[in-house]
């Protein structure tokens, strides 16, 4: 729950569920108010209507008979009954349901108005909405009448009778308004946020795979605009790849032709020393070649994905190197299959293998198991590197040994190229020195990488 408040989808949609129910709250609130001041007035209008039917009615019941037919008539919200004297003085000022009511009845009649409410008239009263109790707003007042014969009757009016009580029924009628309101506030969040999933996943698609199929252009004109803007980077990015990599592939190609030239007339150098010297910078010159060529093959992703077994792609190169002479052991099983171009994996694992092996005299490689991932192990018996220099030895041509030496130096393309590779499958690369000893080198590699 958390991690879905935290996203842009659940921010978005809970502002979006208290905009929408804060508004129809307010709109609830002001219906029920203008229904509620309707029926005031409805009703004040009725209780008018009513007092002057009971008042001209007593006025002409003898006196003698007055009191028994107001036990009778005198129900509901409009109650007139005898009064026993004149009300105290001083007298109040006229209401206006009294000033109304006294207009109706003319002259002969006098209505004065009492202090004392009637208890009912501060009685809460639970309405039929989620806004709680309310009072009465209408006419509710009490008052004495002097009839035109001289005898004072109390004249009451009361708030009408509240609704019968419906418990907790109420709240049913108000889960279907609040369900429909969650649905429409989700649905206008995912219609608004799933064009901007699609450009993120398209992100990190293209930053496993730069061939990866160019982005759908849907959703609003914004969010296409934004997508074509997206695919255009696509393009210009894999073209500048494709010509920075073709241009290095050519040149180290090119290089070939004038080195293997040029090994065929050192062959013909007669002084031992110098030939021997010369044979062995040309070594080193078509070493560099090569690894120049490798280089450009870890930046070219056109190899087709397969479904590979990570137990048996270590096991293969491990055992290669141990056929090549090279002092590598393997150990751990991951279990795991994974999507990847097998010989850029496989060009990886022999660079991590062969550089613990030429600096460290041997490779200890182990596999095992994560939640996802497989994390492979290759530590060496080195003296390890600095820290602060871990970062730059990814760098291309960076050599912590500054000589020259096929055995030593090399040319410092081995972990660009391994990284390049490990990038290209969503996988990682970290150096570490181990508290025994050595360099260790640990690759964290995805269970199922979707690129293509």
């Amino acid at each position: 729950m958390r991690a879905f408040l935290g996203s842009m989808t659940g921010r978005v949609f809970l502002a979006l569920l208290i905009g929408m129910a804060a508004s129809a709250a307010l709109t609830q609130w002001l219906a029920v108010n203008e229904r509620q001041r309707a029926i005031e007035q409805y009703r004040d209008f009725h209780a008018l209507e009513r007092a002057e039917q009971l008042v001209t009615t007593a006025d002409v019941v003898p006196a003698s008979s007055r009191e028994a037919y107001l036990k009778l008539a005198s129900r509901g919200s409009v109650r007139l009954e005898v009064r026993a004297g004149a009300p105290a003085a001083p007298e109040l000022a006229q209401t206006d349901f009294s000033a109304a009511l006294g207009q109706r009845l003319g002259a002969g009649f006098k209505l004065v108005p009492l202090a004392e409410r009637p208890a009912a008239c501060d009685r809460p009263r639970r309405p039929s909405t989620l806004f709680g109790p309310t009072q009465w707003g209408g006419a509710c007042e009490s008052m004495q009448v002097r009839m035109r014969d001289g005898q004072w009757l109390g004249l009451s009016v009361l708030p009408p009778r509240g609704p019968p009580g419906r418990g907790r029924y109420e709240w049913t009628t108000w889960l279907p308004f609040l369900a429909s309101i969650a649905a429409l506030a989700y649905l206008v969040t995912r219609m608004t946020m799933r064009p901007l999933k699609h450009l993120a996943q398209a992100a990190r698609d293209l930053g496993n795979d730069i061939n990866h199929p160019p982005l759908a252009l849907s959703g609003a004109s914004e969010i296409r605009q934004a997508s074509a803007a997206f695919n255009a980077m696509q393009a210009r990015i894999r073209q500048h790849i494709f010509q920075r990599t073709q241009m290095l592939a050519a040149i180290t190609h090119d290089l070939q032709t004038p080195l293997t030239r040029l090994r065929l007339r050192l062959e013909k150098v007669a002084e031992p020393e110098l030939h021997d010297r010369l044979v062995g910078d040309l070594s080193a010159m078509q070493d560099m070649v090569k690894e120049g060529l490798d280089l450009a093959r870890s930046m070219d992703t056109t190899e087709t994905m397969q479904a590979l077994d990570l137990d048996s792609l270590l096991d293969s190169v491990c055992c290669d190197a141990a056929d090549a002479g090279q002092r590598v052991c393997l150990s751990g099983r991951a279990g795991m299959a994974l999507m990847g171009r097998p010989m850029a994996l496989r060009r990886c694992l022999v660079n991590l293998i062969d550089n613990a092996v030429k600096y460290g005299q041997r490779a200890d490689v182990s596999v095992e198991r994560m939640a996802g991932a497989a994390r492979v192990r290759i530590r060496d018996a080195g003296p390890g590197i600095a820290q602060e220099l871990m970062a730059k030895v990814f760098e291309p041509f960076y050599r912590i040994e500054t000589s020259r030496s096929r055995e030593s130096g090399g040319t410092g393309l081995g972990l660009t190229i391994a990284r390049n590779i490990a990038e290209q499958h969503g996988a990682t690369v970290q150096l570490a020195n181990h508290p025994g000893g050595g360099l260790e080198v640990t690759l964290v590699v995805p269970e199922y990488y979707a690129g293509n």
